[in-house]
């Protein structure tokens, strides 16, 4: 009776508390959490019927990190010399007019904790690419880089971020959240800026106007209880963000990769469940009432899981990621091309429509 009690107070959209959220996650049937979080879906978006996708690409600026994350492959140490790279312009322009052939507008621009790489380089190089291709969009960084950069070019992430912005910076993504309580960061990423620094450079970039999403990744040492608290931060903190804002524009929850990592090494199985991926892409859109866009991550989780999740609370696809290093580094496999993507779409029951980072719809047009 209390769950049914609860399911309805979520239909009605009234924010559930930790206990009515854990009690849902960890005991209400798969198809009453996939039905309502679809009920949901439908009651969110312009048009239920469609499906969105995105082309875009990601390039890691520079492979040396500071952060300690022990579920990341990639990465290497400072004194790391012979294995460190800092990508090129020119690498930059090859890589973008690839993407540009395939029909993309994006570059998805993600790093490391850098240790020599303040703000003076990422206004250069944000100046740069925006000088040589001044349409593509540049969604890049995420709050623990900013953080970083703020830190150890000693001035404020207010400061950082608008001067990021100046120089051609246009939405924010939502990494590095894992899961954001601190006994589980110190756990995973001890190096990493704490869940109050992400929520704080979050929150000045909603103030900001900036687009941004968030994610979460599960699966590895956390609890449930830890991931409805995950949750409850980031629904808690898009109430927050100023009206008129954007704020959250989607939240893309994807499982822990661990193949290699020291999370491995130290016992921690990556273990996948279909069930599991479902439920917590229900919960997600019964939890997150006021974000619109909920990702299925089909990178982790494969063609078939995420077509169920866009029945179960999911209204989009994420992007076919042109490239990809630091999940598949850790073991991720699975791939799609735009044709392919679309295919899955229509196969699952929906009509699939491209779309930019402000869900804007975009017309297909590769050039190749």
């Amino acid at each position: 009776m209390e769950l049914e009690k609860t399911l309805s107070k979520a239909l009605r959209r009234d924010p559930l508390t930790e206990d009515e959220a854990l009690a849902l996650y960890t005991d209400a049937g798969t198809a009453e959490l996939a039905t309502v979080a679809d009920a949901l879906r439908r009651d969110s978006v312009p048009d239920p019927s469609v499906v969105t996708w995105q082309i875009d690409r990601n390039v890691n600026i520079t492979n040396v990190c500071i952060s300690g994350c022990k579920f990341c492959n990639f990465h290497c140490k400072p004194h790391q010399k012979e294995l460190e790279f800092i990508t090129t312009i020119n690498e930059y322009s090859r890589k973008i007019d690839e993407m540009l052939a395939l029909g993309g507008d994006q570059l998805l621009l993600q790093g490391g904790l850098h240790p020599k790489l303040g703000i003076e380089f990422y206004e250069e190089l944000f100046g740069e690419l925006k000088g040589r291709y001044p349409n593509v969009k540049l969604h890049a960084l995420g709050p623990p880089e900013i953080a970083h950069i703020a830190r150890i070019s000693r001035i404020s992430v207010d400061e950082t971020l608008h001067r990021l912005v100046a120089a051609g910076l246009e939405s924010l993504p939502g990494a590095g959240a894992e899961i954001l309580v601190d006994e589980v960061r110190r756990r995973i990423s001890p190096a990493k800026p704490s869940v109050d620094e992400w929520l704080d450079v979050m929150h000045k970039a909603h103030e900001m106007g900036l687009v941004t999403s968030a994610t979460m990744m599960y699966g590895h040492v956390e609890t449930p209880r830890q991931r409805i608290q995950h949750l409850i931060r980031i629904r808690d903190l898009q109430a927050r963000c100023p009206k008129g804002k954007p704020g959250f524009l989607a939240f893309i929850p994807w499982i822990f990769a661990g193949k290699g990592t020291i999370l491995e090494q130290e016992g921690v199985a990556s273990v996948f469940s279909p069930t599991e991926y479902i439920r917590t892409i229900a919960i997600s859109r019964i939890v997150l009432h006021n974000i619109r866009n909920i990702q299925a991550s089909w990178l982790t989780v494969g063609k078939q899981t995420a077509q169920v999740a866009l029945h179960s609370g999911a209204n989009d696809m994420g992007s076919i990621m042109i490239e990809e290093n630091v999940v598949s580094s850790a073991g991720a496999r699975n791939h799609f091309d735009a044709e392919g993507i679309q295919a899955a779409i229509r196969e699952a029951g929906f009509t699939p429509q491209l779309r930019d980072q402000s869900y804007r719809p975009r017309e297909y047009k590769p050039l190749k």
